[in-house]
């Protein structure tokens, strides 16, 4: 039987081999020291799923719409916030760094913690509430653009492939819940 000590023991060597293996496969699927296209490509799409973008996106259809845009406005705003917050108690619970890299200063001098990744969690939440809350033409673009925006975070690196994977299903946990709060 293993005392407590092996066992703590056992479970760190069982958690290094893992991030050394999410390491790895987030190497594989970099390319943020690359110039490229797709290096372009790439930090477009890391932008994309900035919160201030979507927040100033969000506030300017509440501004023009009426009542049952800022409605969903009104939600989706309220579900990035809530996003947010549970992103940044984990980000501070875990206090994982962010691989090392030069690209995306800005987030590595305001947020130097990477699990999970709040732009993977904001982009899947926001294509589960636009599924269930429509605009059903919007679904499918957000639905092609929310992966892609969790790998980027990832090929730039700013995240490791397990804190985007994290993110994935935070968003899908929050926008499932928004669901089913909203009725």
């Amino acid at each position: 039987m293993l005392g407590a000590r092996s066992g703590a023991k056992l479970l760190r060597l069982n958690l290094e081999s893992l991030l050394e293996i999410d390491r790895r496969w987030s190497a594989k699927i970099s390319f943020a020291e690359r110039p490229a296209a797709m290096r372009s490509i790439g930090a477009l799409l890391a932008h994309s799923g900035d919160s201030w973008f979507w927040g100033a996106g969000l506030a300017a259809v509440w501004v023009i719409g009426d009542g049952p845009w800022k409605l969903w406005a009104s939600g989706l705003l309220i579900a990035i916030f809530v996003t947010a917050l549970i992103v940044i108690a984990l980000k501070f619970l875990i206090r994982r760094r962010r691989p090392e890299g030069t690209w995306g200063s800005f987030y590595r001098r305001t947020d130097p913690h990477s699990f999970p990744s709040g732009h993977a969690a904001r982009a899947v939440m926001l294509s589960v509430l636009v599924l269930g809350w429509g605009p059903l033409w919007l679904a499918p673009i957000l639905l092609i653009w929310a992966p892609l925006v969790t790998v980027s975070r990832v090929a730039m690196d700013l995240h490791y492939l397990s804190d985007a994977l994290a993110g994935v299903v935070l968003g899908i946990a929050v926008g499932i819940g928004a669901l089913l709060i909203a009725g």
